[in-house]
């Protein structure tokens, strides 16, 4: 076990707050193999975006990925995950934080229960609103189904408009992979 990876007290744990891709399991295991579903929780006072970081579209996703904006009334849905601290480095990585894409932020977010709960999340920096691609929101809708986020934001999760990109995607072959061997262990 690496040092910082168990569960001694101070420090060996972190919660990631989640409301883009990282909603599916499956595609957060693929490189955050620690990670455990904490609880749906809800963030104030913002609202989903999607956007191209400098105006470039991700290599990864071909379209507009999630970000979190500040915006009084609105609310944004997702997953608080318990996480090792030592997958805090390939949480950072996958985000693109090293790229200057996202930066760590920490956000408070309400249970359904009425705790609330101090999470590290991300905000994309210096963006261009642009949509996502059909396969990108389908792995957010998929997330956001497979964890029971409220039927009224499923439903506009599922009413974002994408940029019809119809070309090949090898994350989302990994992931539909991921949940295929999942299926035939379960069986």
């Amino acid at each position: 076990m690496e040092p910082g990876g168990g569960t001694e007290r101070g420090g060996g744990c972190f919660l990631y707050y989640a409301y883009g891709s990282n909603l599916l399991r499956e595609r957060l295991l693929l490189s955050n193999p620690s990670a455990v579903l904490c609880t749906v929780a809800r963030l104030q006072d913002f609202k989903l975006e999607f956007g191209h970081h400098q105006g470039r579209t991700s290599s990864v996703w071909r379209g507009g990925t999630a970000t979190i904006g500040q915006s009084p009334g609105d609310e944004v849905w997702g997953i608080v995950w318990k996480m090792n601290t030592s997958n805090l480095s390939s949480l950072d990585k996958q985000e693109g934080v090293e790229d200057g894409i996202y930066v760590p932020v920490e956000v408070n977010v309400h249970t359904q229960v009425g705790k609330v709960l101090t999470c590290r999340s991300y905000q994309m920096k210096d963006y261009v609103c642009g949509p996502p691609s059909p396969q990108y929101k389908k792995v957010i809708c998929m997330g956001a189904k497979q964890n029971g986020l409220p039927t009224d934001y499923q439903k506009k999760l599922e009413a974002i408009e994408t940029n019809n990109y119809a070309g090949p995607m090898p994350i989302m072959e990994d992931i539909e992979a991921a949940i295929k061997a999942k299926k035939i262990n379960s069986a």
